[in-house]
């Protein structure tokens, strides 16, 4: 048995062979896309028809299952499992992280799409009379199908799986991570590395797409504004200088660039929204509203499966450039999306995160497309504003312009406009260039993001990308690229789905497993049981406790283990900013989950209803593979320790027990070592 071991020093570093081959997958695209733009414009034309007729029914059957799945895992028994250690929780609140998910979800497009699709819808739907009382209602509903339910689905599965395994079980936050209960350890190598090359690729295409459809916003913004011409140099231009902004914003990181700049723009667009709401018939679009509301809803099975299979071929093209499209498109942005989800949803419950990260959005994003939508088709079908139905159709960067044209403040609103879309253009490229730094690196700790030279690297990379597809072809080749590379991707989304299942089904097993032995309540007189309730010991007290209860039951522990050839190990570690070490012992079992048992020590603030004089106490607490056990294990003596140490080992043999029976004994990597940083003095 070893008591102690030297822990070696760990740094974050580039992962060499995804970053390398992911590189090389995006020059490629980017010499030829750039040499024979013509060609290259020709060819995602072809593949993105090719992609509709072959696997236009696959894309409509996999994002209903996507959801499927996240709605039974959210409100099934596991949904109360945090994404994190048990005793963690969330680092943002509900408004940042509200504020976050949507300007990271869907960002500039709102600004895009909320005046050009619902009119598309009504002036051309794929099976309705254009401009029809029909077409006119059904036009918004088919608008929330692109941007509700079916595209968050997507996003809560991927991040979801990626925080629940990196902090959960301290695997990479990389999308491999999630295929640790099919492939093991393998995912460190060659099928890993494919894994989130894919992932990479797929995700810089995604990012473009979006920033593609954005500069091009921001473009006509301009013209609008300032004369500014309408051209390639232009755009690129724009390109270049919000690179640079979103450079400095995710050199500053998630918790002050990114975060602020979400709150602002998220504040901005609501009351952008509350204008139109107001300057137009408030009542009319309130009522219009909770009829889309109800109409998308009810219909929603039916439109989820509708493939227009007995419609002619123009029904077959729409399909391919709206609904396919943006399934190509949510899928291609779920690596992306999924890991800043992941990121910034450390510690919430799955159930919680499920139904936050679904409801929040999808709310926002109704009340906007709705009162937008209906707005706009009233100014086209009531009050003759023909330019508008045009623009839509056919330059759908200028609509929401026109659209406010047709109000007051117009100098006021379109400065609004233009401002949200540079700040969500931003917010687009600084977390997707984080995200992509951290896919490529191997990181000491998941709780850090990559090294900024690489998040440096990752924002002009996703600038060039959107050069690229500009100049082959617009918005036309931004939809062809986004659908076509996001095929392969959308089977890691199903190996996912299964080692999540696995995973989850073994985290089931292990809690009835703690149903199975009692905890072992201290010895000793009632008396004494009281008098350990109201303790609040200092750190001469603690440090006593460890010194003649903790180690010396901790290696009695593992001394008589070893005895019966059990491979069993007591360490002890200096923790930053903690007063006394953090002692743990870890079981070892050969193709299983280790035991493990350890006490952190913590220096808290002394509850105010306890009359005492110090103003702090230590609490040394049990934390398990799983998190926090919440137990103090302050004035236990040796055999008390080892009781409680006792039955916590027999919890976790019966875990393995029933693992075994289920023919699901793969181990799960723990949070060993990890100190609780989520818990703060009270």
């Amino acid at each position: 048995m070893s008591d102690n071991y030297a822990i070696p020093e760990r740094r974050d570093r580039i992962n060499r062979t995804v970053f390398h081959g992911s590189v090389a997958g995006i020059l490629i695209f980017l010499i030829l896309t750039m040499t024979f733009t013509e060609e290259a414009g020709a060819f995602f034309d072809a593949g993105l028809a090719w992609v509709n007729d072959t696997f236009g029914w696959y894309y409509m059957l996999a994002a209903v299952v996507y959801l499927v799945f996240v709605i039974v895992i959210g409100c099934s028994r596991v949904g109360r499992i945090r994404l994190g250690p048990d005793h963690s929780r969330p680092e943002f609140s509900l408004v940042s992280w509200a504020s976050m998910l949507f300007a990271a979800g869907i960002g500039i497009d709102l600004l895009f799409f909320c005046v050009a699709e619902p009119l598309s819808h009504y002036l051309t739907p794929p099976d309705l009379a254009p401009e029809s009382a029909a077409a006119m209602r059904a036009a918004v509903p088919q608008t929330f199908l692109h941007w509700g339910l079916t595209g968050w689905g997507m996003y809560v599965l991927m991040g979801m799986a990626l925080a629940y395994f990196s902090y959960r079980h301290r695997l990479p936050l990389a999308i491999r991570s999630a295929l640790f209960p099919l492939l093991g350890k393998r995912i460190h190598g060659p099928i890993g590395n494919a894994v989130d090359i894919t992932a990479v690729i797929s995700t810089v295409f995604g990012i473009a797409t979006s920033l593609g459809i954005g500069v091009m916003q921001l473009n006509y913004g301009l013209t609008f504004m300032f004369g500014v011409p309408e051209s390639l140099s232009t755009q690129v231009v724009l390109i270049v200088l919000v690179v640079i902004l979103a450079t400095i914003s995710v050199v500053t990181g998630v918790e002050k660039g990114i975060r602020r700049l979400s709150e602002f723009n998220m504040g901005l667009a609501a009351l952008l929204l509350l204008f139109v709401l107001f300057q137009g018939d408030t009542l009319h679009l309130l009522d219009a509203l909770v009829l889309n509301a109800g109409d998308y809803l009810s219909g929603f099975p039916g439109k989820s499966f509708d493939t227009y299979a007995f419609a002619g071929p123009d029904a077959q093209q729409w399909k391919g450039w709206w609904t396919i499209f943006f399934w190509g498109w949510w899928i291609a942005w779920t690596p992306f999306v999924g890991l800043f989800l992941a990121r910034i949803s450390r510690g919430r419950t799955i159930r919680e995160f499920v139904i936050g990260a679904l409801l929040i959005p999808l709310g926002f994003m109704m009340a906007w497309m709705s009162i937008f939508g209906n707005s706009s088709i009233e100014m086209v079908a009531n009050q003759g504003l023909v330019e508008l139905g045009q623009e839509a159709l056919n330059s759908p960067q200028t609509t929401i312009y026109t659209f406010l044209e047709q109000y007051p403040y117009i100098g006021v609103t379109a400065s609004v406009v233009t401002l949200l879309g540079v700040v969500f253009f931003v917010t687009s490229a600084d977390s997707g260039a984080l995200v992509l730094a951290n896919f490529t690196s191997i990181l000491s700790d998941v709780n850090h993001d990559a090294p900024i030279r690489l998040r440096i690297f990752w924002s002009v990379a996703i600038g060039l990308v959107t050069v690229a597809l500009l100049m082959a072809g617009g918005l036309s080749a931004l939809q062809s690229a986004v659908v076509i590379t996001a095929v392969p991707f959308s089977l890691v989304i199903f190996a996912i789905m299964a080692g999540m299942a696995r995973a989850l089904k073994l985290e089931s097993t292990k809690a009835d497993a703690r149903q199975y032995v009692s905890g072992a309540a201290p010895g000793g007189d009632w008396r004494e049981r009281l008098d350990r309730a109201l303790d609040t010991s200092n750190r001469a007290g603690a440090a006593a406790t460890i010194e003649h209860a903790i180690r010396p039951a901790l290696r009695q522990f593992a001394e008589e283990l070893e005895s019966r050839g059990q491979s069993a190990t007591v360490t002890e570690e200096a923790i930053d900013g903690e007063p006394l070490p953090s002692l743990t012992l870890q079981v070892g079992f050969d193709d299983a989950a280790s035991f493990v048992y350890q006490i952190h020590a913590q220096r808290l603030r002394t509850p105010s209803f306890l009359p005492v004089d110090d103003d702090y106490y230590v609490r040394l607490d049990v934390y398990l593979s799983e998190g926090g056990a919440d137990k103090d294990l302050n004035g236990y003596t040796r055999g008390q320790v080892i009781g409680d140490v006792l039955a916590e080992y027999e919890r976790h043999l019966h875990f393995l027990s029933l693992a075994g029976k289920s023919g699901n004994v793969q181990a799960m990597p723990g949070s060993v070592g990890e100190p609780p940083a989520e818990i703060a003095p009270t």
